[in-house]
């Protein structure tokens, strides 16, 4: 089964909006374009229960019924219950509340793995945990390629790790780590697993469930919804862990980590991003099968279009001798978010390739850490380009083009 780009497409009003024709997204690693399921149901939200939900006259009940359906429905997809889920701001103010959560619950002496390959959202808070007693060790990648190591994170693990915090993969090295294998190498040592998984989720929704780890979080922002933070925390962890929200809200699994209200609307909105998958299951495969199999299937949809087109980007850069790929180049092994060290100002040359019709970026995107342990000068940064499985053959085309005119 391939993917049908036309019907993907018509999924998105940005691809019909007149002052966006003739300009081929390259920066979706910081944030997708939101399908119409997910505007339709934040403007009903916004025009018919604009009110405190949980009340019993209609707006109200309804408002608090299609926020419970979002978290159902998302938690579906993801192989989680329903009260695993919880949904926060962004995933670095709900990375900063677990970071507490950690703190209440750990000891002096005891310590946390953190990687140098990740954005800052993922490692940053939990390094302050080192200012209250605790060790933190870095999980550091290969300085030539980007790659996390497994076996230097088990010269790490000893019983006094609790928590291992990594990515699914970098949002500048592209990297897809072996989730499953980490997290069973934490676990065999007594640590809980805490992935981010804002650089992956985009590539299509993972079932969390079966990769096992104890904590996943990603950004609906980036996954075709609104500005929101996922953050699924497995029952026997969130359970362990200290309440974080109101004193009255310790009972609620998914209250307990979510310290203050959650944006009501953006909550309700994110059912529009299960709407979505639905709505490409059943165009692409039809038939009968559970949200978990149902976002399973539409995952792999996602990363095979994504594998072809990444593949063609990968073969026109990596035998330049101008730029250098951060990460591997293999296509089935990396997301389509690709980050080149230019060896000069990545900004200057966004700003020439948005003369060709090509919206990309240049920096550091909170990833200093990595590129400074790969040798790249994070005030000069990268340019990034990350596409997903919306990107249409024609556009990455025009993003070769551009690419031959500027550099």
């Amino acid at each position: 089964m391939t993917l049908d780009p036309d019907f993907v497409r018509a999924q998105f009003p940005a691809f019909s909006e007149p002052s966006l024709q003739g300009q081929a997204f390259f920066e979706n690693a910081g944030g997708s374009y939101a399908c119409g399921q997910v505007i339709d149901r934040l403007t009903r939200f916004y025009t018919q229960r604009k009110v405190q939900p949980y009340s019993d006259y209609d707006a109200s009940r309804l408002g608090g019924e299609e926020m419970d359906e979002a978290r159902t429905r998302m938690a579906a997809i993801l192989g989680v219950d329903a009260d695993e889920l919880s949904f926060g701001p962004s995933t670095t103010q709900n990375t900063y509340v677990l970071a507490q959560a950690f703190a209440q619950m750990m000891q002096p002496g005891e310590a946390i793995i953190v990687t140098n390959q990740d954005h800052e959202a993922n490692t940053g808070p939990w390094r302050r945990l080192a200012d209250r007693g605790i060790e933190v060790r870095e999980w550091q990648v290969d300085p030539g390629t980007g790659h996390l190591d497994t076996d230097a994170l088990e010269a790490l693990l000893d019983e006094t790790v609790r928590l291992v915090c990594f990515p699914h993969c970098s949002n500048v090295v592209g990297e897809i780590n072996p989730v499953t294998e980490i997290t069973a190498l934490a676990h065999a040592a007594g640590a809980f697993v805490c992935v981010d998984g804002v650089s992956y989720a985009p590539h299509g929704f993972p079932d969390v469930g079966t990769l096992g780890p104890d904590i996943y979080l990603f950004s609906a922002y980036k996954t075709y919804g609104p500005h929101q933070g996922l953050m699924v925390i497995r029952r026997a962890l969130a359970e362990l862990l200290p309440n974080q929200g109101h004193y009255f809200n310790g009972g609620s699994l998914y209250k307990r980590f979510t310290p203050a209200g959650p944006d009501h609307a953006q909550v309700a909105a994110c059912a529009g991003m299960a709407d979505y998958v639905d709505a490409l299951y059943a165009h692409h495969f039809g038939g009968e099968a559970d949200a978990t199999a149902r976002g399973a299937a539409v995952h792999d949809l996602m990363r095979a279009r994504e594998e072809g087109a990444l593949a063609r980007v990968l073969e026109a850069v990596k035998a330049r001798n101008d730029l250098r790929v951060i990460g591997p180049v293999d296509a089935a092994i990396r997301a389509p978010t690709l980050a080149l060290d230019l060896g000069r100002d990545p900004v200057a040359v966004a700003v020439e390739l948005a003369k060709h019709g090509i919206m990309a970026g240049g920096g550091d995107f909170y990833a200093v850490r990595a590129l400074s342990a790969m040798g790249v000068d994070p005030d000069v940064g990268v340019l990034r380009l990350s596409f997903t499985h919306y990107t249409s053959d024609p556009e990455i085309t025009q993003l070769l083009e551009a690419l031959d005119a500027v550099l």
